[in-house]
């Protein structure tokens, strides 16, 4: 680091998340950006014109500029592995779009190859950090929905009926799938989130509403060892800003965006109406812990083992839509 600022690399620009977590990095006092690389050319140099870097020839020259100390990661998903170990081995830190990488073999291998190495792994998983979710999360371990039996998250966009999605996300091998593996990542890790992070089994059902090799219309199904019940459900293929999730408990329920955006609880401490819920204070983002852990002032251990237990949901929720039938999750979470 350099007067104290963490030097940051773009790996990658096939992800349409990379230029927002390029903005995070010039935005934070803490950070800078350096320079970029793609496996790519073009769209390496297209996307270093962009943000007005210097595109590396290859992601070895990258790691090795002496002001480069990070990277954000947002490759086609079936590449993380690769550059993130690269990353690490080079004793850089990473900062990942999710899925950390294909299989939960390959995502724990980074985890504790990032430990051995001594450098900072942070996964984005932005919604955990909202104030929305805090809110709700927060009234889900108090206590005041009592046992939460039922969850729903849903998300979804207008990206291919509108076009601004990249067909390379129909790409099934670059994109380990298609919506749940990408936009569905939220709602899964959500319902986990509410739910706890291992069910007792998983039950997909995909279909391609506009005929690409990949799912553009999904929605999961997550039976857990309680008789708890979670739905996570995502879509390339609706009206924008369709998020929503569900939450009912033995003594209370919460909603969100079922016609309004607004959270309302209803039973026991929220009474026999519809009531609106106000929003407490969010938690620290993913890329503000990835700074602070850079700094030695923050443990990532939580955000991994999400993204960890995440990687097994959506590889189950693969599996099952592939195979036709449920996909059982043993006691210690392995599909």
């Amino acid at each position: 680091m350099t007067d104290d600022i963490i030097g940051v690399g773009v790996a990658g620009f096939w992800h349409v998340h990379a230029n927002d977590y390029a903005r995070e990095v010039t935005e934070h006092p803490r950070t800078r950006l350096v320079a970029s690389w793609d496996p790519d050319v073009d769209r390496g140099r297209d996307g270093a014109a962009h943000l007005g870097l210097e595109a590396a020839e290859s992601l070895d020259a990258l790691l090795a500029r002496p002001d480069l100390d990070a990277i954000t990661v947002t490759t086609a998903t079936d590449e993380h592995t690769a550059v993130i170990s690269q990353a690490i081995a080079a004793g850089k830190h990473v900062f990942t779009e999710k899925l950390l990488a294909p299989t939960v073999a390959e995502s724990e291998e980074l985890v504790a190859a990032a430990r051995r190495k001594g450098v900072a792994l942070v996964v984005s998983l932005p919604r955990l950090s909202e104030a929305l979710i805090t809110t709700a999360s927060g009234l889900v371990d108090t206590g005041a929905l009592g046992d939460v039996t039922y969850a729903r998250v849903r998300m979804a966009h207008d990206g291919w009926l509108k076009g601004w999605l990249p067909e390379r996300f129909a790409d099934p091998v670059a994109a380990i799938g298609g919506a749940f593996a990408d936009l569905g990542c939220h709602p899964a890790y959500l319902v986990q989130r509410f739910l706890g992070a291992a069910p007792a089994s998983v039950s997909a059902t995909y279909g391609s509403v506009t005929g690409r090799a990949v799912e553009d219309n999904a929605v999961v199904v997550a039976r857990y060892p309680n008789g708890a019940v979670g739905v996570a459900e995502a879509s390339f293929v609706t009206t924008p800003g369709a998020f929503a999730f569900e939450l009912r408990g033995t003594e209370a329920s919460l909603l969100y965006g079922f016609g309004g955006e607004q959270l309302i609880g209803k039973g026991g401490r929220f009474g026999d109406a519809w009531t609106a819920v106000p929003s407490g204070p969010g938690a620290q983002s993913p890329f503000d812990l990835w700074v602070d852990a850079i700094r030695g002032d923050a443990d990532p251990t939580d955000n991994l083992q999400a993204a960890i237990d995440l990687t097994r949901f959506v590889v189950a929720a693969n599996t099952s839509a592939a195979s036709g039938q449920a996909v059982d999750v043993d006691a210690k979470g392995q599909a």
